[in-house]
Parts: C-alpha cells; structure tokens; sequence
C-alpha cells in the first residue's frame, strides 16, 4: 500500500479508463469514490472492439514508452484480478494501405503459417504481419471487474449521478456537486471521455477534445471460426471466447446507406466472402461509439493548468491505454512521482503562451 489512505480522490467517469483509475487509486490506500452520470461501462467502452493494439503509428509516435507498457500493465491486472480474462490470440494484419511498424513481438509469416493460424481464411494473402502479443478484451466485462476491484478495496461506486459542477476554494477545487449533495476531494479525476470538454468549461479551461464516431458490430454465428484478430482491407474482426463475432468499421457518414444496421450487413457479407464455414451470420447489434480523440492525437493526461486539484485522463485508444494510465496516474497522484512516459501527454501544452 503506498502513502495515499485517507486522500480523498473523486474519479467522475466509470468507462474502462475511469474503472482501472479507481483500481490503481483505491489499492495505494486512497478514498476513492467514483461518479458516473450513466451506468458503469454505459459510454464508448460498451460500443469498444476493444483490441488491445500496441502497434506504433507510422510517424514518430510521442507516447511510445507509455504504448510500450500497455500489455505489461495489463498481464500484471490479469494475475490481480481473476475476474479480467484477455484473449491473448494475437493479431494478424494485410492488406491494408500499410502495413504496421515493425516491433520487437512484430513478425512476417508466410502463407503457411497465415494458415496454421486462421484455417478458414479462403484467400490467405502470401504473407502478413503477425502481432503475437496482442490481444482483446470484453471491454464491459473487464471494466466491471476492475469497479469489483475497487469497491473491495473501499471504493465507493455512485452511477446515474451526474456531476453539476465544482465545489472551488479560490482557485482550487475541493469537490464536485452533485444532486444530492458536494462530495469533498483532494483531487477530482476526470475521466469521462467525451464528457471532459463540458466539466473543464466550467473551470474555464479549454481542452481540445473531439468526438470522433466508429461503428461497432457483434454478431451471432459458429464458434471457432477465427481464431487471431484479423485487420485487412475487407475486415477487422475476432472472436469472442463466448463464440460471438465481433466487428469495427470507419463512420462514413449519415446516409441512410451508411447507417450502422446497412454496415453492417454489408460487413457480414465481406466476413462470409473472407472465411470458410459461416453457415449463418446474424446482426446482433449496429451501433455509434463516440470515441475521445485530443485534436492533437496525443493523450491528455496530468493536472489542469490555471486550477490545482483537477487530473485529466483523455485518450485513445482507451482500452489500450486504461492499464498502463491507471499505474502510472494513480503513482502521480497518490505517491507524487512524475511519470516521464507521460510527459508528452500534459494538458498545459494547450495553454502555452
């Protein structure tokens, strides 16, 4: 247990991001209470296809240390938490405009092996990048487990009690307001991804944060008919251990063609057109996830600028990061160490004059 019993810390957010803060927080010995304006997992942690990617991007990529530790972090809560369970299938990557950045758990398989690793692919390319490492995730499942986590280490749990405001002191802030009632804090956390924007509005502190749509599918069919997670230029699509497949698109627009239910059927012919033995595939939900994405691309994670008492937890991808971001802030903010895998992500790099 570290130095923090007794500070008294208000996570406002219960995605997977907000679960794992409460996690970390509550097992340094903090007074953790959690504030959800919906129900735990109810944002775009619930519409997630929840990959935990690793992959940098093509260009320079700032957050590489804090990338680097992703899965780490994540094989350190699957030994806390027996309730997390992780695919660890890895992810086999074609086709697409460009293929991902060689890493170190990075290797190029060939044809034969592409096969040994998802059989029922009827047109295996020659070769394709295979990610060992990788994994997924029940993104629900996992973010309960983590609030499960909490609670049994003291955390209190509020859900479908938005936040109205900031309790202020000058120029800090020593709680949020609620409907029924101020609840006191040393530090208030937001991590309520898309939500942040309107609660740092109100501290007049602007964050450039965007709302930026995916379409999230899940369908019934046979089980075992992928076995990695596959990413190639007709699909990205898994398999979840409960049988149920699982597929990401790009939003394209507001059409009537491109509306979520019409994607996904088109998807589900590409799935049938890409792997062998899908006797049925049935649309099980088609929906919008509105994901946070700084404009910058870059995580915004630390301490407000202009007010003292307020850390920010904006990012994507959220999934990927929630382990590693969980660690690392709640050392920040129980323990003061200054993360220098999160130096790249500080919110005053906005507000610099």
């Amino acid at each position: 247990m570290g130095n923090g019993t007794n500070k008294r810390v208000v996570v406002i957010g219960a995605g997977i991001v907000g679960a794992s803060l409460a996690y970390h927080l509550a097992s340094k010995g903090a007074n953790v209470t959690v504030v959800e304006a919906n129900d735990i997992a109810s944002g775009v942690t619930g519409t997630s296809f929840a990959w935990i990617n690793t992959s940098p991007p093509p260009q320079h990529d700032p957050i590489a240390q804090l990338r680097g530790s992703a899965i780490e972090a994540y094989r350190r809560l699957e030994a806390q938490l027996p309730g997390l369970e992780i695919q660890w299938t890895g992810a086999l990557i074609y086709g697409l405009v460009s293929d991902p950045v060689m890493s170190a758990s990075t290797k190029r398989v060939s044809q034969s092996r592409i096969l040994e690793l998802e059989p029922n692919l009827k047109h295996p390319p020659e070769d394709a990048v295979y990610e060992a490492e990788q994994g997924a995730l029940d993104a629900v499942a996992a973010t309960h487990a983590l609030i499960a986590g909490a609670r049994d280490k003291g955390a209190k749990i509020f859900t479908r009690i938005p936040v109205l405001g900031f309790a202020t002191q000058g120029t800090a802030v020593i709680g949020v307001e609620t409907a029924t009632g101020v609840i006191g804090a040393d530090v208030v956390v937001l991590a309520a991804g898309t939500g942040i924007t309107k609660l740092t509005d109100r501290l007049e502190v602007a964050l450039p944060i965007e709302a930026s749509p995916a379409i999230f599918i899940r369908y019934t069919s046979q089980p075992n008919l992928v076995r990695t997670l596959i990413s190639n230029a007709e699909m990205e699509v898994r398999q979840s251990a409960q049988g149920t497949l699982l597929a990401a698109e790009d939003f394209l627009d507001d059409a009537l063609e491109n509306q979520p239910e019409a994607i996904a059927l088109r998807t589900a012919v590409a799935i049938q057109n890409e792997l062998h033995g899908v006797v049925s595939i049935e649309p099980e939900l088609a929906c919008v996830g509105i994901r946070p994405i700084p404009a910058d691309g870059i995580p915004i994670i630390g301490y407000l600028p202009k007010v003292s008492g307020v850390y920010v937890c904006a990012m994507h991808p959220g999934v990927t990061l929630a382990a590693i971001v969980g660690r690392l802030a709640s050392e920040e903010i129980i323990d003061g160490k200054a993360s220098c895998a999160l130096d790249p992500c500080r919110p005053d790099r906005f507000n610099r004059e």
